[in-house]
C-alpha cells in the first residue's frame, strides 16, 4: 500500500479578488497527483471542480463560481490528502451591468433586463433608449471600495434605472475627481435632454393643428347654420359634416402616423430579435464553436458547452431552438465517433486511453467504451507479439525483415526489468534497456535469444498500462465527477465485476501466448505439432548453449519480477514459473552435455608436462571444467521467490545423475585413450618433464618423446591424484550446488577410475616385468650350469645381477615420473621375480653342495636387496625358493654365505642405493 499523502494546503491565488468567472491560479502544497486525484474544489463556498484544470501539485487553474459570499477561503480536495486547508482568501467583487447590446467575455444573465423591458407600469423606457452615459460628460471611476459605498448608501443603488437610484452615489463612483467646469457642462446636457423631450411633445400637438383648425371652423359653421335655419333643418346636413370632418381627420392622422408607425413596428421587430439573438447566442453560435473546438482539440470546451445546452434546450419545445440543438447533437454524434477511433487507435498512451473514456463518458456515448478499448489493447498486444516473431523469423532465413507497427520501444524512458545484459552475466533489476547498450552483442548473439529480449521487452513495457487501465476500469477512476454523479461510475463497476473472468481470460491468453512464443524459439519439443506451427518455425541449425540459456533464463525471470510488481494474481503468472523451470532444466542438460563434449577435447591439450607429484594439467584442466560448468549454473540452480528447486522431479534427477557420470566416465575413456595410444600418434615435440626437485635424478628432456610405459606411468599417477583429489572435490561441487545422487556419481566413477587403473597398471607390470621374469631363467643355466655339479661359489652370478639392474631401471623410471607410484610398482615386479624364481627353484630335482649354497646366496642377496618392498606373497615365494634347497650342515658353509653376501652387497652398493631405507622413506604414501 502507498504512505498516505499531506492533506492539500493553499498558499497563494492569484488574482485574490475578481468578479464572477475571474480566471485564477491557485498555488500551494500537495495539490494532487494528478487530475483524477482532484475530487473536490471550492472558492467562496462555491465549487469550482467544473473549470478546474491540474497542471501541476502546486498549481492549479479555475475560473471563480457565482458565490453568495463576498469573501471566503479556497478549499481543495484530493483522493490522496482528503480535505484540505487555506492560508489566504478571495475576495468576491459584484459585477457591473452589462447592457445589451455592450461586448462580454462571460455569460451573462439577461432575465433582470427583460422583466424591465417588458414591465409597463413602472414606465421604464426600453435599455435600448436610456443612455449609457446620462451626464454626457467622460467618466472617471473612482477607487472607492463597493463595500464602503454600500454602507453610506444602505439600500440604494448607483444605477439610475433603478428605483432606489442614489445621484450621490453615482457621482462618487463615476464623477469623483471630474472638476465643477465638467459638472456645470454635466447639467447643461441633462437639461438639453429634458428639452429635448418637451420639444418632442410640442412637435407633436404642432404636427395636428390644421386638424384641429378644421375641425373647430367646421364646429362654428355648424353653430352658425343652428342659429340661421334652426336645429331641426340642418339636422342631417351637420350629421354629414361631421362625418366628413372625421372621415378627414382620421385620414390625415393615417397618412401623417403611417410610415412613424411603420418603422416603429420594424424597429421593434428588429429589436426583439436582436435581444433573442443576443440572449440566445451561446445556442445559435454553438454549433460553429464546437466545429472549431474539435479541430483545436479543446473537448472539455465541447462537453462543458454541450452539458449547458442540453440542460437549457434539451426539452424545448420552439421550433427554431429545436433546429439548432439538433444540430448540436449532430457535430456531438460526430465527436463521438471521433473519440471512439482515436480510443481504438493503437499505439496510445494510457493518460491518452483515460481521457478519451472520460469524454466519451460524459458525452453519454453507448454502449462501454471502456471495455471496447481494453478490448483493442489486448488485440494490439497480441499482434505485436506475433509481428515480432515474424520479423525474427524472416530475419533468421535470410529474408527481408518484415516491417510491421510497433512501438518505439527503444526510446522508452521507463525502466525496464531487462538490461545490461550485454555487458555482464549477472542482470541487476532496474537497469534501463538502453544503458551502456554495446550494438555489437546483438549481432553475436542468436537470432532466438535476441527475440526473447525483445518479446519480453514487448511484454513488459505494455502490460503494466493495460493492468492499470483494467484497475481504473473497475475502481472507477476513469470516469469524472460528472459521472458519478449521474450514476455512470456504478454502472461501470457492475460491468467491470461483471467481466472479471473474461478480463482474465485476455491476461492468461498474453501470458500463454508469450510462453509458447518462447518456447517456439527455445524449447520446440515442448509444443504440440498444431502450436509447433503457429508459435515455431525457427530454423534450429544448432541448440543454444548453457551460456545463452541462461541469458535467456535471466531476461524471463525479470520479466516475471516486473509483471509480478503489477499485483496480477500468481495463478496468472504460474505458467511463466513452469516455462522458467523448464529453461532451467533444459539449460542444465545442455550445459552438461556441452561439459561432457568439452572434457572429451581435453585429450587434445594434454601436453605431458609433469610436475613434482608426476601429474600433469590434466586433472586440474578437469576440475577447472567442472568447477567453471558448475558455476555458470549457480544462477540457474538457485531457486527465485516462487520458484521450485529445479530437482523436484525424479526424472530430471536421473538424467542430471547420468549426465555427471557419463561426463566423469568422459574423463577416464580420455586418460585411456591418452595412455594406450600408440606412439606414432602422439606429438610429443613440446613435452617436458620439471626437474627442478632435487630428489629427481632422472627427466625426460625437451627433445625425446616419451614411450608408451611412461605414458601408462603418467596415467597411473594421474588416476591416483583423481581418486585422492580431484573426484572427492568435485563430489564436493556436486552437493553444493544442490545435485542429487551425488554418492552414486562418486561410487560409479570410483570403480570405473579403479578399474582404469587396475588395467593400466597391469599393462605396465606386464612391459616391465616380464622381461625381467623371463631372463632369470636363461640366465640361471647359461654355459650349461647344473645345479648338481657346479664349483664353490666364488659370488653371485651375473643373471640376478642383471635382474637386479633390470629392476634398479624400473625403479628410476618409476621415480622419475611420481615417486608415491615408487612402492607399488616395485612390489609387483618384486613379487613376479620372486614367484618365478621359487618356481624355478621347485623345478631342480636336487641340489649339489655347492650348488644349494650358490642358490642360497643369490636368493638371499635377491631377499635383502629388495626388502622395503617384500610384500606377504614374496615373501611367500623366497620361503618356497629357500625351503627348495638343502640345508646348510656345517658352519664353513654358513660362513662363506654370509662372507660372499657382505661382498656382493659391497661391490653393488651404489646400484643398490635406491633399495635403502632411507629412500623408501621419501616414497611412503
Amino acid at each position: 500500500m502507498s504512505r498516505a499523502r499531506q492533506p492539500p494546503l493553499v498558499t497563494g491565488i492569484s488574482p485574490n479578488e475578481g468578479i464572477s468567472w475571474t480566471k485564477v491560479t491557485i498555488r500551494g502544497e500537495n495539490l494532487g497527483t494528478g487530475p483524477t486525484d482532484l475530487i473536490g474544489l471550492t472558492i467562496c463556498g462555491h465549487n469550482c471542480l467544473l473549470t478546474a484544470e491540474w497542471m501541476s501539485a502546486s498549481k492549479i487553474v479555475c475560473r471563480v463560481g457565482q458565490a453568495k459570499n463576498d469573501k471566503g477561503d479556497i478549499i481543495v480536495t484530493t483522493k490522496s490528502g482528503g480535505k484540505g486547508t487555506s492560508t489566504v482568501s478571495f475576495k468576491l467583487l459584484k459585477p457591473e451591468k452589462i447592457g445589451i447590446l455592450d461586448q462580454s467575455a462571460v455569460w451573462v444573465d439577461e432575465m433582470n433586463y427583460y422583466d424591465m423591458r417588458t414591465d409597463r407600469n413602472k414606465g421604464i423606457p426600453p435599455l435600448s433608449l436610456r443612455p449609457a452615459n446620462p451626464l454626457g460628460i467622460e467618466i472617471d471611476k473612482g477607487r472607492f471600495p463597493q463595500k464602503d459605498l454600500e454602507s453610506l448608501f444602505p439600500g440604494m443603488s448607483a444605477d439610475f434605472t433603478s428605483e432606489n437610484f442614489s445621484a450621490a452615489w453615482y457621482l462618487i463612483e463615476n464623477h469623483s475627481t471630474t472638476s465643477f467646469d465638467q459638472l456645470k457642462t454635466a447639467v447643461v446636457n441633462l437639461k438639453k435632454q429634458a428639452n429635448k423631450k418637451n420639444e418632442g411633445s410640442l412637435a407633436y400637438v404642432k404636427g395636428g393643428l390644421s386638424t384641429f383648425f378644421e375641425a373647430q371652423d367646421a364646429l362654428s359653421a355648424i353653430h352658425q347654420k343652428l342659429e340661421a335655419d334652426g336645429t331641426e333643418k340642418v339636422e342631417g346636413s351637420m350629421t354629414q359634416k361631421l362625418e366628413n370632418v372625421l372621415n378627414r381627420a382620421s385620414n390625415t392622422a393615417d397618412t401623417l402616423f403611417q410610415e412613424v408607425l411603420g418603422r416603429k413596428d420594424k424597429a421593434d421587430s428588429t429589436r426583439n430579435a436582436l435581444n433573442v439573438l443576443q440572449r440566445f447566442k451561446f445556442l445559435f453560435n454553438l454549433p460553429l464553436n464546437i466545429e472549431r473546438n474539435i479541430q483545436k482539440g479543446d473537448y472539455d470546451v465541447v462537453i462543458n458547452d454541450y452539458e449547458k445546452a442540453k440542460s437549457l434546450f434539451g426539452k424545448t419545445e420552439v421550433q427554431v431552438f429545436k433546429k439548432y440543438y439538433a444540430e448540436v447533437e449532430t457535430r456531438i454524434e460526430s465527436l463521438r465517433e471521433l473519440l471512439l477511433d482515436k480510443l481504438l487507435e493503437t499505439p496510445s498512451t494510457l493518460h491518452d486511453q483515460k481521457r478519451y473514456i472520460r469524454y466519451l463518458s460524459d458525452l453519454h456515448a453507448p454502449g462501454d467504451p471502456a471495455w471496447q478499448c481494453i478490448g483493442a489493447q489486448h488485440q494490439w498486444i497480441l499482434q505485436l507479439m506475433h509481428n515480432c516473431k515474424e520479423s525474427y523469423v524472416k530475419e533468421q532465413k535470410g529474408k527481408d525483415t518484415f516491417l510491421f507497427p510497433m512501438l518505439d520501444l527503444d526510446s522508452d524512458v521507463r525502466p525496464s526489468p531487462i538490461g545490461h545484459l550485454s555487458q555482464t552475466a549477472s542482470l541487476k533489476r532496474g537497469s534501463s534497456f538502453q544503458s551502456g547498450r554495446d550494438d555489437a552483442w546483438r549481432y553475436k548473439a542468436p537470432q532466438q535469444v535476441v527475440f526473447v529480449e525483445k518479446l519480453t521487452k514487448l511484454v513488459v513495457s505494455q502490460l503494466p498500462n493495460f493492468w492499470k487501465l483494467w484497475v481504473s476500469y473497475v475502481n472507477g477512476s476513469l470516469f469524472s465527477e460528472t459521472a458519478e454523479k449521474s450514476g455512470q461510475m456504478e454502472r461501470s463497476k457492475k460491468n467491470a465485476r461483471q467481466r472479471q473472468n473474461d478480463f482474465k481470460k485476455m491476461i492468461q491468453e498474453v501470458m500463454h501466448s508469450l510462453v509458447k512464443l518462447i518456447r517456439g524459439a527455445l524449447l520446440p519439443f515442448s509444443l504440440r505439432e498444431g502450436e509447433l506451427r503457429q508459435y515455431g518455425g525457427w530454423e534450429m541449425k544448432s541448440e543454444l548453449s548453457g551460456q545463452w540459456l541462461t541469458h535467456v533464463i535471466q531476461t524471463v525471470r525479470l520479466s516475471s519480477e516486473s509483471l509480478t510488481a503489477l499485483e496480477i494474481p500468481n495463478d496468472m503468472l504460474q505458467i511463466i514459473q513452469d516455462l522458467i523451470l523448464d529453461l532451467r532444466v533444459r539449460c542444465i542438460m545442455v550445459t552438461l552435455q556441452h561439459t561432457a563434449e568439452d572434457i572429451k577435447r581435453l585429450a587434445e591439450k594434454e601436453d605431458w608436462v609433469v610436475d613434482n607429484e608426476g601429474l600433469t594439467s590434466l586433472p586440474s584442466q578437469f576440475e577447472q571444467c567442472i568447477i567453471h560448468s558448475l558455476q555458470s549454473l549457480k544462477t540457474v540452480l538457485d531457486c527465485k521467490p516462487g520458484e521450485a528447486s529445479v530437482f523436484q522431479q525424479q526424472k530430471t534427477q536421473e538424467d542430471v545423475c547420468q549426465l555427471s557420470i557419463g561426463i566423469m566416465q568422459g574423463f577416464i575413456d580420455c586418460l585411456e585413450q591418452l595412455s594406450t595410444k600408440p606412439d606414432g600418434d602422439i606429438d610429443t615435440s613440446h613435452l617436458s618433464v620439471d626437474v627442478s626437485s632435487p630428489d629427481l635424478f632422472g627427466s625426460i628432456h625437451e627433445e625425446s618423446s616419451l614411450s608408451s610405459e611412461q605414458r601408462l606411468l603418467i596415467a597411473l599417477s594421474n588416476c591416483r591424484y583423481l581418486e585422492r583429489h580431484t573426484f572427492l572435490n568435485i563430489a564436493e561441487h556436486f552437493e553444493k550446488h544442490g545435485f542429487q545422487g551425488v554418492d552414486k556419481i562418486t561410487q560409479v566413477s570410483m570403480e570405473s577410475l579403479k578399474e582404469l587403473d587396475q588395467r593400466l597398471f597391469e599393462m605396465y607390470i606386464e612391459f616391465k616385468a616380464d622381461p625381467i621374469v623371463g631372463s632369470l631363467e636363461p640366465g640361471i643355466y647359461a654355459g650349461y650350469f647344473d645345479w648338481k655339479d657346479c664349483l664353490v661359489p666364488t659370488g653371485v652370478r651375473n643373471y640376478l645381477k642383471e635382474a637386479l639392474v633390470n629392476i634398479i631401471a624400473v625403479h628410476a623410471e618409476v621415480f622419475t615420473i611420481s615417486k608415491d607410484l615408487v612402492p607399488r610398482v616395485m612390489s609387483r615386479v618384486v613379487e613376479a621375480v620372486s614367484e618365478e624364481l621359487s618356481r624355478l627353484m621347485q623345478c631342480v630335482s636336487s641340489f649339489s653342495k655347492n650348488g644349494a649354497l650358490q642358490a642360497k646366496l643369490e636368493i638371499c642377496a635377491l631377499r635383502d636387496t629388495v626388502a622395503i618392498y617384500l610384500t606377504p606373497e614374496s615373501k611367500s615365494s623366497f620361503k618356497q625358493a629357500l625351503e627348495a634347497l638343502p640345508q646348510l650342515s656345517s658352519g664353513t658353509d654358513r660362513k662363506l654365505l654370509e662372507e660372499l653376501l657382505n661382498k656382493f652387497k659391497s661391490s653393488m652398493h651404489l646400484q643398490l642405493t635406491c633399495f635403502q631405507a632411507s629412500s623408501s622413506a621419501m616414497m611412503k604414501t
